[in-house]
């Protein structure tokens, strides 16, 4: 057995969300497949990889299990892991691209891994809604993977967005979450309609809106959020005669009976709760609360607060198959609102 330079071959990415042990999996299948590792290639032992790539010896260990475990390497006590098998080919090499991560992100990262199976390599990275680094993640890439799949929010910039994602070859693409203007040719896209989910979901919540005089809703200024749902949110209090007012700032926007709020940030909403508490009001019955995207804490917290929500789920698995489908489809993704003890 011959060993190779393994600098030659494994990289590992710190700006990557993806864990390290499968970055070092994947950049050892990504060798083989390159003819950069045959078969009986002895690997670097967990202590020089341990020691060149400043991983702990656990997270090597785990990484050359993890290939042991899918057939790929083996090993022999007292000379370490070599390659046993070469005569395989993974198809699937995705680029997954979020612009955070919260509770309901991770409902949908976890139903896209899912849906894909075991056969698949994905490369997950976070851009916190910062162009720049959305720019660079996307500009740093080259061309090995089989899909691209993007969800693009930016709190500015994102007029140019456009330029980068064009770029992408569209057979590749898949957008998630979100459409943006000015992308061309044919792409797949697992998308929400947000001036349309607001309305519908507030026009099925109408019957518990009807006790409430005012609606309100919290939109931060610098806000990565689509402007498509603040002209949903308007035209639907004026088709019904609600007051409605947009607030960009709910710790000092006044809180008054009779108002109905909906939050958009996670934050937000722990600020509107305490500050309605503090004031001795009742939530669901002095003032309504209505939080948009479902997540579990949702469910049980003061006795469930209404949402309004994309089925996240259905968004992850979706976009999933049109991978495995090799589809260009547009699937709209369902929007729900979901009654609880806060209306």
């Amino acid at each position: 057995m011959k060993t190779t330079i393994f600098s030659d071959y494994i990289r590992i990415d710190e700006y990557s969300a993806t864990p390290k042990y499968l970055q070092l999996s994947t950049a050892i299948i990504r060798a083989v497949e390159q003819g950069k590792l045959r078969m009986d290639s002895l690997l670097p032992s967990i202590n020089e990889l341990s020691c060149k790539l400043e991983m702990s010896r656990d997270t090597a260990e785990r990484g050359y299990k993890y290939l042991k475990k899918i057939g790929i390497v083996n090993s022999v006590p007292g000379k370490g892991y070599y390659i046993m098998n070469t005569n395989f080919k993974q198809k699937l090499k995705i680029f997954l691209l979020f612009n955070k991560l919260s509770a309901h992100k991770k409902i949908v990262y976890d139903a896209f891994i899912k849906a894909l199976g075991d056969d698949v390599s994905v490369d997950f990275y976070i851009y916190n809604n910062d162009f720049t680094l959305f720019k660079r993640f996307l500009a740093n890439q080259k061309d090995e993977y089989s899909h691209y799949v993007i969800i693009p929010h930016f709190i500015d910039s994102e007029e140019y967005a456009k330029e980068i994602i064009n770029h992408i070859p569209k057979h590749k693409l898949i957008l998630m979450d979100k459409i943006i203007s000015g992308i061309e040719g044919e792409y797949a896209a697992a998308y929400e309609n947000f001036e349309q989910n607001i309305y519908d979901a507030l026009e099925q919540a109408l019957t518990h809106l009807s006790k409430y005089h005012t609606i309100k809703i919290i939109f931060p200024k610098n806000s990565y959020f689509p402007k498509e749902i603040l002209k949903g949110f308007r035209r639907f209090c004026q088709q019904y005669a609600f007051n409605h007012h947009i607030i960009n700032n709910i710790s000092i926007d006044p809180i008054n009976e009779g108002e109905v709020f909906i939050n958009l940030m996670e934050d937000d909403l722990v600020v509107l709760l305490e500050r309605i508490m503090n004031l001795g009001f009742q939530i669901g019955k002095d003032i309504g609360v209505i939080s948009y995207n479902e997540t579990p804490i949702k469910k049980i917290l003061l006795n469930g607060i209404s949402t309004i929500s994309t089925d996240f789920k259905f968004m992850g698995t979706s976009a999933a198959h049109l991978i495995l489908d090799n589809s260009r489809r547009h699937i709209e993704v369902p929007f729900y609102f979901t009654k609880r003890a806060s209306v």
